[in-house]
Order: structure tokens, then C-alpha cells, then sequence
């Protein structure tokens, strides 16, 4: 399938709203478009799916294995084309070659075929941005490359000399954005806002797409698209039930596609429920799963939910509860909000977190289970991501993994497990096979 690889040299350049607004903008040229992800992302895939109307999909060279990222890139069947958003900046990734790669966004670029377009922050420079631009061309050859566009142009001058540049080391420029401050969309400490939360997100995505209409050249983009050969089949994750419970709402949102994708496939029936309305698990569920989130936004709400935690109690006498990042702050004992006010949770951990003293816990894991976890057994390693600020108080149950980052380092955040009762603060993305 042919597609593109939306990136920049670094995060905060504006790639995300360019996205949105060249997915509506294609959309609305009346072509079926297919979003992707590159890397371990929650929160943009939403926004994706609300420009072009299309579920968006991570993926992930350094946690997917090639046959899950032929699975995944399988979701393209009956588009037009592709969109992919990088993340961070192009070449960012790991240190260490993992079990397929480093993680970047190039790589995913180059394992697809798809041509980047680089979004270039040009502000404060002018000619100086063709340095920058040229060299992340040059730094891999092999990448295709479709152009530049640059944003936050100050004015015509500013983008006459930047022009200038750009022509001088031989780079097409596929289009010019004025600064505009309205562009932004907002954010809270993990990034951008949840997409449910938007107050008008449908008027700014429509906004997006004039703006880029109006300053880019969409018929070069929509002609720079490219895609390599195809890749062999390949199968999303299998499902750790047939009847799976889970928590949706505003505090437990983050939930990788490809796995309810996987467990949709895989034949189980998926039974969303809401914390935050009080409600409780459904009792006929095998399995309870209760994604990230924010519940530490929502901590006294969650705390004054006394059927949710009754339900998730009965539930865990006899079947499997599982709980990641924020969801396993949830199934603990208490959780310490920014002003020091603790708020007792569902107590099937015994696990106490604070976010009065903030710590940044980011990166890739890879996590070798000391116990079953949804549907793999003990001895098994799985792949995922860590990205919270909260600070462990106490953690007196066993430990669920041996847990280490992406270049093999142990890391403290093992993972907890009591009875059926488990939690992590990684995302799992998939296991290791082979």
C-alpha cells in the first residue's frame, strides 16, 4: 500500500496537527485513508481515527516482530492510502538492537516504503533550516524522501530566505505554514489531552485541513506516496479470554489497537464498562482488564465507586483481574493525588502510589513473567512500554516479572501479582515468539 511517514527532527514541531489536518484534508478529497503510529504511542491513534474515520494503528519496530507488523500494516486492505505519524524525532530510537530493531520512525519508514515528509520548526532561522533538513536526508540514504514542509513561517520574507535555502541543497518544499497560535492542541503531562476530551475536536481537525489547503501543495503529497513490496501474513495477539471486561472510560483509555484488534479476531467478546459511572465489571467475564489512563484525575471519584470495586472483588475470588500503569494503581491499596490527599482504592493489590512527589518513569520493557498473565505462561517474555510519573510508597506482593528496559538494564518496576490479581506498570505490546 502505497503511504507517507509524517515526521520531524524533533518532537514539538507540529507533526501531529499537520497529520490531522492532511488526514481530513485527503479524506475530504473523497480518498479512504489508513493512519498509523510509529512507536508506542496511546493517545494520537484517537485522534487519528476522529480525522479520517478510520481506526489508527502503532507500529512499533523495536516491540513487533515482522509477521505482527504484517498483521498490522494487513488493516490498509481497501484504502487509498496511508498515513503514517513518527514519533519524536526520525532517527530517535533506542541504544540496543532489540529482538527487530531500534524503534524509529525511519525504520518503520523504510520497512514500508514510505517516502517522510519533514515537518521543519523554521523559527528563529532561515537558511540555517536547509542544514538541518539536508542532514536528516543525508543521514540515511537509503530513506525516501518526499519534502519539507515548513512551520511557523513569521512571514513572506522569512519564507522567501528559508525557500532559498531549501533549493540551495537541492530539497523540495511541499509547503510553507504561517505561525499560527491557535494551532496547538492542548496538553497535560503525558502529552496531549485524551481525544474524548476535545472540547470542539471536529471544528479544529476541519480547521487543520483548511490551514494545510491553504499553505501546502497536496497534490505533490498525494503523488510522493510510495509503498514496498508486501510482507508476508502475519497474526495479531491472541485473546487471554473469550469474555474479556473492560474498563473505557476518561481514567482507562489507553489501550493498544492491535491487541483489541487481536482479541476481537481471535473471537472474544469484549465488554466495555466504566469505573468512573460506578459500574461494575460484567459478572459473566472471564477476565478483567483495566488499561491506563488518569485515574489519579479522577482519584476520589474512583474512590467513591463502592460497586465497581465490590464487582471487581467478586470477580477476583474466582478469575483473573488485570491492571496496567493506571490500571494497576486502581487495583491497589491507595493512591496519594499531587496534593498529598490519599484516596483508597479497590485493595486487591496492596500497592500505594503517590503523585505528590512527581518521578518520570519512560521507556521501553521487556518484562520475563514469574507468573501467568493474560494467556501466557510463567517463563514468558513480553514487550511493552512504560510512561508515568507516579512513585511507588509500597509494593508488598509478589512480583509478576523480571523486569529490564531496552538495553538490558533491571528496572525496580516489577510488576505485582496476588492470587488472580495482577498489575504492571508497562503496556504490553506483544510477546517474543520463536
Amino acid at each position: 500500500m502505497k503511504g507517507l511517514m509524517i515526521s520531524a527532527p524533533a518532537s514539538g514541531t507540529g507533526k501531529t496537527t499537520v497529520m490531522l489536518g492532511l488526514l481530513r484534508a485527503l479524506k475530504e478529497d473523497g480518498l479512504t485513508v489508513q493512519p498509523f503510529k510509529s512507536g508506542p504511542d496511546y493517545i494520537d491513534p484517537a485522534f487519528h481515527h476522529a480525522a479520517c474515520g478510520r481506526a489508527s494503528f502503532n507500529m512499533d519496530s523495536w516491540a513487533m516482530p515482522p509477521d505482527l507488523l504484517n498483521a498490522i500494516a494487513a488493516h490498509s486492505e481497501g484504502a487509498d492510502i496511508c498515513v503514517a505519524e513518527g514519533s519524536m524525532g526520525l532517527y530517535d530510537g533506542v541504544a540496543t538492537r532489540g529482538q527487530t530493531g531500534f524503534g524509529s520512525s525511519a525504520e518503520t519508514a523504510a520497512r514500508m516504503g514510505w517516502p517522510v515528509v519533514l515537518v521543519v520548526d523554521v523559527g528563529g532561522q532561515a537558511q540555517s533550516a536547509a542544514a538541518t533538513a539536508l542532514g536528516f536526508q543525508a543521514y540515511a540514504p537509503e530513506l525516501p524522501f518526499a519534502g519539507i514542509i515548513l512551520n511557523r513561517v513569521a512571514s513572506p520574507r522569512h519564507e522567501r530566505l528559508t525557500r532559498l535555502g531549501m533549493e540551495r541543497a537541492g530539497l523540495t518544499v511541499l509547503g510553507s505554514l504561517p505561525r499560527r497560535g491557535d494551532l496547538k492542541l492542548p496538553e497535560r503531562h503525558l502529552g496531549l489531552i485524551q481525544a474524548v476530551e476535545h472540547p470542539d475536536l471536529d471544528a479544529a481537525i476541519a480547521g487543520y485541513a483548511d490551514f494545510l489547503r491553504e499553505n501546502v501543495d497536496l497534490a505533490a503529497i498525494k503523488a510522493a506516496a510510495l509503498g514496498g513490496p508486501a510482507g508476508q501474513d502475519g497474526a495479531l495477539p491472541a485473546p487471554p479470554a473469550q469474555r474479556i471486561a473492560l474498563a473505557r472510560d476518561a481514567a482507562f483509555s489507553f489501550t493498544y489497537p492491535h491487541l483489541l484488534a487481536g482479541w476481537r479476531a481471535g473471537g472474544a467478546e469484549i465488554l466495555p464498562f466504566s469505573p468512573l459511572a460506578n459500574e461494575a465489571p460484567d459478572p459473566t467475564a472471564d477476565y478483567v482488564w483495566l488499561p491506563g489512563g488518569y485515574p489519579e484525575l479522577h482519584a476520589a471519584q474512583l474512590a467513591g465507586a463502592e460497586t465497581f470495586r465490590a464487582g471487581l472483588r467478586r470477580h477476583a475470588e474466582t478469575r483473573p483481574v488485570h491492571g496496567e500503569c493506571g490500571g494497576y494503581m486502581a487495583l491497589g491499596e491507595g493512591l496519594i493525588d499531587k496534593d498529598g490527599t490519599r484516596h483508597q482504592m479497590a485493595g486487591l493489590l496492596g500497592l500505594v502510589t503517590s503523585y505528590e512527589k512527581r518521578k518520570f518513569h519512560l521507556g521501553y520493557r521487556r518484562a520475563v513473567l514469574q507468573a501467568p498473565l493474560a494467556g501466557h505462561g510463567a517463563g514468558t517474555a513480553l514487550r511493552g512500554h512504560e510512561f508515568h510519573y507516579s512513585t511507588i510508597l509500597e509494593q508488598p506482593d509478589a512480583p509478576l516479572a523480571d523486569v529490564f528496559d531496552a538495553d538490558g538494564n533491571p528496572v525496580a518496576e516489577t510488576g505485582s501479582v496476588r492470587g488472580p490479581v495482577s498489575g504492571t506498570f508497562f503496556h504490553m505490546i506483544t510477546a517474543e515468539t520463536g
